[in-house]
């Protein structure tokens, strides 16, 4: 008679077993998830996660995880339905396999957007989380890391929330742990937090974060050794407090061997890093460039195409932007040729317009910094980009601005030459400015300057009557003798025609 009792209850619960198993598997393919939808998959899921067999409980939640993961739209249904409490409540008391798929289901909600992570924190998940940070099992630590870190990363107010639960100190322990996923994990989830504002980077500096990131730089793991150099970087970015705690933890000249990492992801994260602590002080940017940094960085933008050469290319204005001597260490570290052929090569017009601006930031401190752009013929670079109609308003602002700062600097008067024909009036104007400047004390430029033939291109030049040009013009040709200025004029082979006439009519 028991036999007959139990034998429906069993059959009942292998049939929940069956049931959960299966849709489980099938929420792992996309082109199943509408039809699991249609047939209210969510409303039979969610009395299964109180189930009475632990099994059953890790399925469901390990379904809903899969489904919520797939589109905002099921996330959303999963908080509908009240599942998130149901989650919640189970995680405080559950075995560690549950905990980790009901982790599972909070991350695959909360990626999606800030109101679905607001959603995650208002069912009082966050505590619930944090506990797990102290789980003996590194992969309940790993899986509640992970949501933790998907909560943070959408808005200063959510990370705060974060922190304020206390799950920064358990990360920075996390970091520590051995397990090779978790300190992945927990690094971005540091990362996750600091980028938001000086004072949740101050949080994750606070409980003692820097040094043991800063000695994971030299980690073997790729996947590890960008988490880290991503953080950093998200920490030395706000203030120069920050950048310097990031340097005092002796990161120079190790983050520099990941310029050359075989990692590409690795090689951008560590150029953005030395980037935010270039771009704070004079003393910063020194240090970096003490440490070999200048020629690692030109290296790097030698070595990288695309969007992996901009943070390299911003250092390389940032540093140069100080001071002429550091600018001068960029030209010495042959930093100008990546730079110019940045501009020249690169199809992204935010590109080419970085590495305009970090020409100007060289060229603009002095005559010899100047000489060094226009002899690798820079300034002809930056005039075709900015005369080039496709480009864009950005692009030609920064080449337009790096061009008037290297031409004002430019005493190499041969290396204007060309701008005269070329360059629009705008440009035109620095250029003549810079003959009138230059020609008055050097006899010797003087004839080159005929010579060469640019004496003649300024005759040449249609300035408006009564405009700066037309003044400069006025003023280089008073350094010169009234006939020559007739002579290379541009109606003066007119006017000798017509004499010609004149002469041969009265014989």
């Amino acid at each position: 008679m028991s036999r007959a009792v139990l034998t429906p209850f069993e059959n009942y619960q292998k049939a929940r077993v069956t049931f959960v198993q299966t849709v489980a598997e099938l929420a792992t393919r996309p082109q199943n998830i509408e039809a699991l939808q249609s047939a209210g998959v969510m409303a039979l899921l969610r009395p299964l996660l109180l189930d009475s067999v632990p099994s059953i409980q890790q399925s469901a939640a390990l379904a809903l995880g899969r489904l919520a993961n797939y589109s905002d739209e099921l996330a959303e249904a999963v908080v509908s339905n009240e599942i998130l409490p149901q989650l919640v409540y189970s995680l405080s008391d559950q075995n560690r396999f549950y905990k980790k798929a009901a982790a599972f289901v909070l991350r695959a909600v909360a990626k999606h957007s800030p109101t679905l992570a607001k959603a995650v924190v208002n069912s009082g998940a966050l505590d619930a989380l944090v506990n797990c940070l102290e789980e003996f099992d590194p992969s309940v630590k790993e899986a509640a890391a992970w949501a933790l870190s998907y909560i943070s990363k959408h808005t200063a107010e959510l990370a705060q929330a974060v922190v304020d639960a206390g799950a920064v100190g358990l990360l920075v322990l996390c970091v520590q742990e051995p397990e090779l996923t978790l300190k992945r994990i927990s690094a971005t989830a540091l990362s996750e937090i600091a980028k938001h504002t000086e004072e949740l980077a101050q949080a994750v500096v606070d409980q003692g974060a820097v040094p043991f990131l800063a000695a994971l730089i030299s980690h073997p793991d790729a996947q590890l050794k960008r988490q880290v150099c991503a953080c950093l970087a998200q920490i030395a970015k706000h203030t120069v407090d920050l950048a310097e705690v990031v340097v005092e933890a002796e990161i120079f000249p190790r983050i520099l061997n990941c310029l050359k990492d075989l990692d590409n992801q690795v090689r951008k994260n560590a150029a953005t890093c030395i980037r935010e602590i270039a771009k704070q002080t004079t003393e910063l940017a020194k240090l970096i460039v003490h440490s070999g940094g200048s020629g690692a960085i030109v290296d790097y933008i030698s070595e990288s195409k695309g969007n992996s050469r901009l943070p390299g290319i911003m250092t390389l204005g940032y540093i140069s932007a100080f001071d002429e001597s550091l600018a001068m260490a960029v030209i010495v570290s042959k930093g100008i040729a990546p730079l110019k052929d940045a501009l020249i090569n690169e199809p992204e017009d935010h590109i080419k317009a970085a590495a305009s601006w970090s020409l100007g930031q060289i060229g603009r401190h002095s005559s010899e910094h100047a000489k060094a752009l226009a002899s690798e013929d820079v300034l002809s670079r930056l005039l075709a980009v900015y005369m080039l109609p496709e480009s864009s308003k950005d692009l030609q602002d920064k080449a337009k601005k790096a061009l008037k700062n290297v031409v004002q600097m430019c005493t190499h008067l041969p290396a204007l030459e060309p701008l005269l024909q070329l360059a629009p009036p705008n440009i035109q104007t620095y250029v003549c400015a810079q003959f009138a400047k230059t020609l008055p004390s050097n006899l010797e430029a003087q004839k080159a300057f005929l010579q060469s033939g640019g004496f003649q291109k300024i005759q040449k030049i249609e300035a408006e009557p009564g405009s700066k040009l037309r003044e400069y013009i006025d003023e280089i040709n008073t350094h010169f003798p009234p006939d020559i200025v007739q002579y290379y004029s541009p109606g003066y082979a007119d006017t000798l025609m017509k004499k010609l006439e004149e002469y041969n009519s009265g014989i």
